[in-house]
């Protein structure tokens, strides 16, 4: 960036911290922390390892603007119904530009101890909570959150409790402007024995060259088991920037599926923690780009107690220019013996001017383990379309068959049954449609 752009970007965060604690102080201790340690680092650069193939230049070019106030005027519930997963019997917690929408969320009745809310209905309860997990993390992303960040998901699930239903988080941006911004923040939490499917969506309802930046941190108790799919499918100009940080108890079950389809940015950092022994943890993700697109996940798993299992399943499609970025890491503790541990990501690349930037590293400090990891950049198999070619089906359909048996290697993954043909039914008309193969 020029000098001047730094000074500008300054002074636009400055004005932002200003304006966001003058209409809402709570969390202040939280706020000025997080806006400190974000001014002593500054944005992250690709002189950084881990943002080398990561520039932040489309965020960072742009002014900063905080939304203080939500489009919520502006929709109703026919533009909610248009949107993935709304014909599901589900919770529906709406977020508009980072507020909390009471007229368009609908949340029935959960059993008894059960909190399906937003977070700033709770901060006087839960204030000393937030950034447990993510607190030590290093990235001025989170601390730009701790800054900025106006609602977001709370959920609680007691002791050998289930949610009676899926819960979906709903995000909308309905952002005009270039630089308008929303920073949300979820905090979710599953005692022991405790279950539940939650899916998470972004979407933009606008054009502009907007950001959304959140965080969340799950703790997941002894014997709990949670699902978490998450959509982003935000306009091809807006900016997603997003971390996950959990931390898992003894003999927890936890999916965390990521399906990164739209943004002309999107960084996931994921951090799993795998504290106490019996855990078994799977990421699940799949990224589709096009145009200038580019889709970054950034994973740290790390074992830190015996017996504990981890499998990271990534696969990305890659057309026009886009670009791909996958940084996985498994870290394996000293006192993490019979770890038994899988990463893989594999990257079908369609045409000559995409790219993929793949670094799968395992990290182990104990001699009785079972881990490996791979990666693969190719094109699609010449032999299996002539295969299916001389079965009758044309060059197009036999691409699109191909594709959609790797993406469905990643969709078949998910466990509830109706979201699970619901994504997969999603992925099949972007391969149809928007992905046309010469």
């Amino acid at each position: 960036m020029s000098s001047t752009t730094v000074i500008e970007l300054a002074n636009d965060i400055t004005n932002a911290f200003a304006e966001i604690t003058r209409i809402g102080p709570s969390m202040l201790p939280l706020r000025q922390a997080g806006l400190d340690r974000f001014k002593r680092s500054g944005f992250p650069t690709t002189n950084e390892e881990d943002w080398r193939f990561t520039s932040l230049k489309p965020f960072t070019e742009i002014p900063f603007e905080i939304m203080t106030d939500s489009g919520e005027q502006l929709l109703d519930q026919a533009i909610l119904d248009e949107i993935a997963f709304s014909q599901h019997d589900t919770d529906n917690l709406v977020f508009i530009d980072g507020h909390f929408s009471d007229q368009l969320s609908q949340i029935s009745d959960q059993p008894e101890g059960v909190t399906v809310s937003n977070l700033a209905s709770a901060f006087d309860i839960i204030d000393n909570k937030i950034g447990l997990l993510s607190g030590k993390d290093e990235n001025p992303l989170i601390a730009l959150n701790d800054a900025f960040f106006t609602d977001g998901a709370w959920i609680h699930i007691p002791a050998n409790h289930s949610l009676s239903k899926p819960v979906h988080l709903v995000f909308l941006s309905t952002a005009k402007k270039d630089g308008q911004a929303s920073h949300s923040r979820n905090l979710i939490i599953a005692e022991s024995n405790a279950k539940g499917t939650i899916i998470e969506s972004h979407i933009s309802l606008g054009h502009a060259a907007a950001s959304t930046n959140v965080v969340t941190e799950s703790q997941l108790e002894d014997g709990s088991n949670l699902e978490h799919i998450k959509l982003q499918d935000q306009s091809p100009q807006s900016i997603h920037l997003a971390s996950l940080h959990s931390n898992l108890g003894k003999e927890a079950r936890y999916a965390f599926h990521s399906f990164a389809l739209g943004a002309q940015l999107s960084r996931n950092n994921l951090r799993m923690n795998l504290a106490k022994p019996g855990i078994d943890c799977m990421l699940n993700g799949l990224y589709m780009t096009r145009g200038s697109q580019l889709a970054d996940h950034h994973m740290i798993v790390n074992h830190a107690a015996p017996h504990c299992d981890s499998h990271e399943y990534f696969n990305g499609i890659l057309y026009d220019q886009s670009r791909g970025v996958f940084h996985g890491r498994i870290l394996v503790q000293p006192e993490a013996q019979k770890t038994d541990a899988k990463q893989t990501n594999k990257n079908l690349i369609l045409s000559e001017e995409a790219t993929v930037n793949t670094k799968p590293q395992l990290e182990i400090y104990a001699d009785d383990v079972k881990c490996t990891h791979g990666a693969t950049i190719g094109e699609l198999d010449k032999d299996a379309i002539f295969y299916l070619r001389a079965r009758g089906l044309d060059t197009k359909a036999a691409q699109q068959m191909l594709m959609h048996g790797f993406t469905g290697e990643i969709v078949d993954r998910i466990q509830h049954n109706a979201i699970r043909e619901e994504l997969n039914e999603l992925v099949w008309s972007r391969l149809e449609n928007e992905h046309n193969l010469n």
